[in-house]
């Protein structure tokens, strides 16, 4: 079909490039005053005009789109020199037999020859020495000595001027052309990983909540009924609310309290947990399931069944921008490998393709209290 296509445009420029050269030729080539100099005039910028045309039309869907745009850069250079010194040299070879074949000028009275300043191989008027002299006593007038650039340089200058301008102009719109399509693909393949790694977040976060239900079943039943109870809930909002590109703060918001009181259950009182947010949460846009993975984080790392630790979780919400700080107690395991999991790890790389340089990730791990610092904007 690509093929096809081309053969079509290449098929169209052809028949538009010979009907206008005959539209412009036909009135031209059955005058019989070709000579005049109107015509004479119109027929010197059509034999520069129409080679003009045919180099552009090489250049432009020939030897630009086979030759440049494939990485062909020294052979592109060396074919569009070839094609403007080949018509230049024809250019040149048709301006000699021109000059051969043209007829002289004649005067009125058809017994002087004059010369033109299109034809400099025409004798020069003679002018009468004392007036008019019936007898023919002349002398040549000696024209004015300037040199015309000859037609085949003017050609030259010409065609590289229209091949650069047009080379130009096709690299730049394909430039242009190519970083759209950069930004397109951009875009799409941060669409397709947020997908993905939503999708790798939500098992990873199912199987660590169901671990901690088999670790209540045995302990206490009825807590293990409610956690349950609590589980298909959350469940329920990954289902549903995160198979969007986004979802309220509100609704993020219930899913982590939701969390945290199921975790809860999980530990005794030596495990302070707490849990500050604002006393009114405003309806913002914002990314689901995007906090998960750091809380998740606290209690993997913070938390010790034989000695005191604590995790605190504050939520702050200004006008434009979002900040949640997690502070949790350092158990015996180190958090070396803090960001080697897949839920942290997934954290990271959609922060980095939602919000690239708008978001600040800030972690301290100091002796006892590891601190993390989110400010996303809403």
């Amino acid at each position: 079909m690509k093929i096809h296509n081309k053969r079509i445009v290449y098929t169209e420029i052809g028949l538009v490039a010979f009907v206008w050269m005959v539209l412009v030729l036909t009135p031209i080539l059955f005058r019989e005053d070709i000579y005049s100099p109107i015509m004479r005039s119109v027929i010197v910028q059509l034999e520069i005009t129409i080679p003009l045309l045919v180099v552009f039309l090489i250049n432009r869907f020939i030897l630009v789109p086979k030759l440049l745009f494939k990485g062909k850069q020294t052979l592109f250079i060396v074919s569009v020199l070839g094609v403007i010194l080949l018509f230049t040299f024809g250019s040149f070879i048709y301006d000699k037999m021109e000059v051969k074949s043209k007829p002289p000028s004649v005067l009125p009275s058809g017994n002087q020859i004059m010369s033109t300043p299109d034809n400099p191989m025409i004798l020069p008027p003679y002018s009468l020495p004392g007036g008019n002299d019936p007898f023919g006593n002349l002398r040549p007038i000696q024209p004015h000595k300037q040199r015309p650039i000859p037609p085949f340089a003017n050609f030259l200058i010409l065609a590289i001027l229209v091949v650069g301008f047009d080379t130009g102009l096709r690299s730049s719109l394909r430039w242009m052309e190519t970083e759209n399509e950069k930004v397109s693909l951009e875009k799409e393949n941060i669409a397709t990983q947020l997908v993905l790694l939503r999708n790798q977040v939500s098992p990873h976060f199912f199987m660590n909540t169901l671990n901690n239900i088999h670790a209540l079943v045995d302990i206490n039943t009825e807590e293990a009924k409610e956690s349950i109870i609590k589980l298909s809930k959350m469940m329920r909002y990954l289902l549903y609310e995160t198979q969007t590109e986004a979802t309220t703060l509100t609704r993020e918001v219930e899913f982590l309290h939701s969390y945290i009181d199921l975790m809860k259950l999980r530990y005794n009182e030596k495990v302070s947990i707490t849990l500050t947010l604002p006393t009114t949460i405003p309806e913002k846009i914002m990314p689901p399931f995007l906090f998960t993975s750091l809380i998740e984080n606290a209690f993997k790392h913070g938390v010790s069944y034989r000695e005191e630790s604590f995790i605190n979780i504050d939520l702050m919400v200004s006008d434009d921008r979002l900040m949640l700080i997690i502070k949790n107690s350092k158990a015996n395991k180190t958090h070396t490998d803090n960001f080697s999991g897949i839920g942290l790890d997934n954290t990271q790389k959609r922060l980095a393709l939602l919000y690239g340089d708008t978001y600040h990730l800030d972690i301290i791990d100091a002796d006892n209290i590891f601190t993390v610092n989110l400010s996303i904007p809403l």
